[in-house]
């Protein structure tokens, strides 16, 4: 399985949803690929945002290696799946979508059968507690995926 974790930035939230899952495969045996990157420019090449790292860090996950990429025309024929964080990054994978795509695109939190909330909301502009929300749905899509995962 390869997943490609996709949100604005690639520095808040698909990058904590990369790192939880990433560890939650890792202590569970599955070898899947996890990645994570952003539909806009402004950040390439750097590391995730301060207080999502922080946040992270409290919960036992690192982004310390995360670096900001954008998405590629060949993550479209590279992974089995791009899970957006919102809609409107939703809507961006689909308008970008070559023809000839392989993966599928859905949203994070829907792909995982969590009906509520069905975006990851985008802490950016807050405070504390919302990159905090982030794991906490971060690691309840990591569970659900696992769990449906080993039901076959």
């Amino acid at each position: 399985m390869k997943i490609l974790f996709v949100c604005l930035g690639n520095i808040c939230r698909s990058p904590v949803l990369e790192a939880v899952l990433r560890a939650q495969l890792q202590r569970a045996g599955l070898d899947w690929q996890v990645a994570s990157c952003g539909t806009g420019d402004w950040h390439l090449g750097q590391g995730a945002d301060p207080r999502s790292c922080a946040s992270a860090l409290r919960r036992g996950y690192s982004l310390e290696t995360h670096r900001v990429r954008q998405l590629a025309a060949a993550d479209y024929h590279e992974q089995d799946w791009l899970l957006a964080a919102d809609r409107n990054n939703l809507a961006e994978l689909q308008r970008l979508r070559p023809a000839t795509a392989t993966a599928q695109v859905a949203l994070v939190l829907p792909y995982a059968g969590i009906a509520q909330p069905q975006e990851v909301p985008d802490p950016y502009y807050g405070g504390e507690a919302g990159f905090d929300t982030v794991v906490d749905l971060a690691e309840a899509f990591a569970r659900k995926v696992i769990e449906r995962s080993r039901r076959g």
